[in-house]
């Protein structure tokens, strides 16, 4: 079997053209290097090849370190593809994706930016579905909180995974609802078309309860590669902490 051959991007001089070097000697630095994502994504930009050992070893290796009991389960009993979609499940787990001035949210526009840890919770994801739909599963991270958005108030960005969207509940609801992609915005992770459940009426009272949220200012996005995306807009603590979660 040939192995595939990628030409280098770079020019003559580039020290690619002497070589690679073992994707074995790459793994052990970076596993010295804790995985590091800032780097990863660095030394993806090199050429073709270290892009693909990024794409293909690094970044599942990251992920796996990052969040093992979630990778796992989203690989458990071959019910979920994973290979080739490590780089997208890995700037999931790291990236507050934020908003735009007329996009996803059209009246606001916060940047982007890493986040150094996030909690993904199963148990949490339950609350983000309808009861006919909770034997899905959904991870959903805790809100990603930016404070004092002049007349927005205090603002929370959340993100999530589905395990094995395709066979879902919610999946095959949005279907037989006839709900309609977005006409122009896509998913900041994986660049697929995305549901609105706040036009689908498929947001239940237990998410803003989750969230700590004021009951009309919770929106989330489902791509469809089962990736979510969600804005709230936060109590303030002292009335978040006498919410109880509600069906």
């Amino acid at each position: 079997m040939l192995v595939k051959q990628f030409r280098c991007l770079h020019s003559s001089s580039c020290i690619c053209t002497n070589g690679h070097l073992n994707e074995t000697v790459i793994y052990l630095v970076f596993q010295k290097l804790n995985w590091n994502p800032r780097l990863i994504a660095a030394v993806s930009c090199v050429c073709k090849w270290f892009e693909d050992v990024a794409r293909r070893v690094l970044w599942k290796e990251f992920c796996r370190t990052r969040a093992p009991k979630m990778m796992l389960d989203l690989q458990s009993s071959g019910s979920h593809s994973v290979d080739g979609n490590w780089k997208v499940l890995g700037k999931l787990l790291i990236y507050c994706s934020g908003c735009y001035q007329g996009g996803l949210v059209k009246n606001m526009s916060i940047p982007g930016h890493f986040v150094y840890r996030t909690r993904f919770s199963r148990t949490s994801g339950k609350s983000f579905l309808l009861p006919q739909c909770r034997t899905d599963i959904l991870y959903v991270s805790d809100p990603c909180e930016h404070l004092d958005q002049g007349e927005e108030g205090d603002i929370g960005f959340f993100r999530g995974v589905f395990k094995s969207f395709a066979g879902s509940k919610v999946r095959k609801m949005l279907i037989d609802r006839n709900a309609e992609l977005h006409p122009k915005e896509v998913c900041p992770y994986c660049r697929a078309k995305m549901w609105n459940m706040l036009q689908a009426n498929m947001i239940p009272r237990s998410a803003r309860n989750r969230l700590g949220a004021y009951e009309d200012r919770v929106e989330y996005f489902v791509c469809l590669n089962g990736h979510l995306l969600g804005v709230c807009t936060l109590l303030p603590l002292t009335d978040s902490e006498d919410v109880s979660e509600v069906e």
